[in-house]
């Protein structure tokens, strides 16, 4: 059983609620990757583990995608997804993703450039320190939106 499965069962178990109403809740994203990639469907499960409806999309044009998105060639990831009018280009991490979600910034996604070693879907690295940028709608310059440092 996955987790999210639990917590819904438990919300109905406890408050009556009807299953619909405590999947409506649940951020609903879709991962577009390439479809030989396997570091992008770990990456997607953590985020189905965390409680979001996760759809991957196996695209054969990955540069249409980020494309279309204006993901800034500077920043460009493995996979992109797209939750709630954001795109999550590459590696970012389950608590950037949901501080985006929870403060609901004007921007048009956050990116982690390449694939970082130790990132989220890439393995376990103590050692792992990259950057999450945030990219703001207006076409700005990026920033920095969370520091990954080893601890």
């Amino acid at each position: 059983m996955k987790r999210r499965e639990f917590i819904c069962m438990a919300a109905v178990a406890t408050s009556g609620l009807l299953p619909v109403a405590a999947a409506a809740s649940e951020p609903k994203m879709t991962v577009h990757k390439d479809p030989y990639c396997g570091c992008c469907e770990a990456w997607a499960a953590a985020f189905e583990d965390a409680g979001f409806a996760v759809d991957v999309s196996n695209e054969e044009d990955m540069n249409a995608v980020k494309a279309k998105l204006k993901v800034p060639s500077r920043l460009q990831g493995c996979h992109t997804a797209t939750v709630d009018g954001y795109y999550l280009e590459g590696h970012v991490p389950l608590d950037a993703a949901l501080r985006l979600l929870q403060e609901k910034p004007a921007l048009a996604g956050l990116a982690v450039a390449g694939m970082p070693k130790g990132s989220l879907g890439m393995g376990t690295d103590p050692g792992a320190s990259y950057d999450v940028m945030a990219v703001p709608k207006n076409g700005g310059s990026s920033y920095v939106y969370a520091a990954i440092r080893p601890k």
